[in-house]
């Protein structure tokens, strides 16, 4: 099982996003933990994520989450513009799986396993 980390300003449309990226994971068999935060809580939370999502109005600050992500080992992917539209859940899990993917592949977590 793998945690996934949603953040976006105030965790209320990450929390909408989460349940709907929770739905479309068990469609594909995917087995997921897929949780929301804010930004405030990130290094907190990040040492047990596998996995960091970032709202798109956070653009402005990727390569700063992204960076504090690296420091704690976890791939991060910022989300598309539609990603809380309609068909936005199955686009982030789309994401979602690339990262993860990466994750699995990266040489170093092969030599910690």
């Amino acid at each position: 099982m793998e945690r996934v980390l949603i953040v976006c300003g105030a965790g209320a449309s990450s929390t909408f996003l989460a349940l709907r990226i929770r739905a479309v994971a068990r469609e594909r068999g995917l087995d997921l933990v897929v949780e929301a935060g804010t930004v405030q809580d990130l290094d907190e939370r990040l040492p047990a994520t596998d996995a960091l999502l970032v709202g798109p109005h956070l653009a402005d600050r990727f390569s700063e989450l992204e960076q504090r992500a690296a420091e704690a080992d976890t791939p991060a992917g910022l989300l598309p513009a539609d990603a809380f539209g309609p068909d936005g859940a199955a686009a982030a899990t789309d994401l979602l799986s690339e990262l993860l993917a990466g994750r699995r592949h990266h040489p170093l977590e092969a030599e910690h396993h």
